[in-house]
C-alpha cells in the first residue's frame, strides 16, 4: 500500500501546533502528524503528515493559507520496510566508553564497554547524530577526569540515552525529562530495556518546571541536548539549578551558534570548559562558577 506525505513550513510554534491539530481532523485521516522546529537556525517549524490515501489538495491549501504556511508539498513514497531500512543504516556507535546499539546488533557488543540499547525505530537519540554523540563524548571526558555525577538531570531527554549513560557509570538515580509525553514513554521503554528501571526516573516537564526537578536541585550535572533557542531561554534556570562547580553539557547547537550560547551562559556565571564540533554541530561543557 503506498504512503503519501504532506509537508510544509511556517513561522512560530503556536501556529505550527495549531496546523498539526487541524491536520489530524482531515479526511482522509492521516496515520500520523509531526510538528518539529527546524535545526537550521531559521526559526521555521515543519509540519507534516502521513496518509494511506492521497490527501485532499484543496483542504491542504485552505489549511496552509489559514495558518500562513507555505503550500504543502505532497509526495508518494515507495513501499519500504522502514524499520529494516533504519536497522541497516544505523550501525552501532562507540563514544568513549559507551556503545550504543539496536537489538539487531546485540551480538556485536564488545567486552569492556558500557552498553546502551536503543531500538532503531526510536531514531533520535541513537548516538548517530552529532549532538548526541558529542554529549556522550563530553560525559566520557568528565568521568575520565575523575568527576562523579551524584545528582544528574537530562532536560529534553528524547530516548534518555544520556540519562542512561550517566546511570551506567555512577550509582545514583538520574532524572530524565521531556516536554513531549510520547518521548517520555519512549524513554521509559528504553530505561526498562536497559535494566535501569528505578535508576533513571522519567517525567514530563518543560525545562526545570516540575516539582521533582525543583526538589532535586541543585544538580552537579545537567544535560540539555535541545536547540539554541530553548538553550538560551533556559540559561537563567540552568544557572539557578546547578550547584557551585556543577557542569552543564549542552548541544543541539549549530557551529555558528555556539558563540552566542557561550556568551549568554557566561553572563549567568556558567563558563566554558570544553567545546567540540562534530560535522555541523557543537557540544559545550560548561561549569558554574563557585
Amino acid at each position: 500500500m503506498p504512503t503519501f506525505t504532506a509537508l510544509t513550513t511556517l513561522e512560530g510554534r503556536t501556529p505550527a501546533y495549531k496546523l498539526g491539530e487541524a491536520m489530524e481532523a482531515m479526511t482522509p485521516e492521516p496515520t500520523g502528524v509531526g510538528v518539529f522546529e527546524m535545526e537550521d537556525g531559521s526559526g521555521l517549524w515543519e509540519v507534516g503528515a502521513y496518509f494511506e490515501e492521497a490527501p485532499d489538495d484543496a483542504s491542504l491549501a485552505v489549511l496552509a493559507a489559514a495558518m500562513g504556511a507555505k503550500p504543502f508539498v505532497v509526495s508518494e513514497l515507495p513501499e519500504t520496510d522502514w524499520v529494516a531500512h533504519v536497522r541497516r543504516e544505523l550501525a552501532p556507535v562507540e563514544a568513549g566508553r559507551f556503545f550504543v546499539y539496536g537489538s539487531h546488533d546485540a551480538d556485536k557488543v564488545p567486552e569492556g564497554v558500557e552498553p546502551l540499547l536503543i531500538e532503531a525505530a526510536m531514531a533520535f537519540g541513537t548516538g548517530h547524530h552529532g549532538t548526541t554523540l558529542g554529549c556522550l563524548r563530553a560525559l566520557d571526558l568528565l568521568a575520565t577526569g575523575g568527576f562523579e555525577g551524584r545528582n544528574v538531570a537530562d532536560i529534553g531527554c528524547g530516548t534518555a540515552v544520556l540519562a542512561m549513560a550517566a546511570a551506567r557509570i555512577w550509582p545514583h538515580t538520574v532524572l530524565a525529562s521531556d516536554i513531549d509525553a510520547v518521548a517520555v514513554e519512549v524513554a521509559e521503554a528504553n530505561v526498562a530495556a536497559n535494566g535501569l528501571t528505578g535508576r533513571v526516573r522519567c517525567i514530563e516537564a518543560a525545562g526545570f518546571g516540575h516539582p521533582d526537578l525543583v526538589a532535586a536541585a541543585p544538580f552537579d550535572l545537567v544535560f540539555a541536548n535541545i536547540l539554541k533557542g530553548p538553550l538560551v531561554a533556559l540559561a537563567p534556570d540552568m544557572a539557578d539549578s546547578l550547584q557551585p562547580g556543577g557542569y552543564a553539557i549542552l548541544s543541539g547547537i549549530l557551529n555558528e551558534q555556539a558563540g552566542e550560547v557561550i556568551e549568554v551562559y557566561a553572563r549567568h556565571g556558567v563558563n566554558l570548559v570544553q567545546r567540540q564540533s562534530i560535522v555541523d554541530w557543537t557540544t559545550l561543557t560548561l561549569q558554574k562558577i563557585t
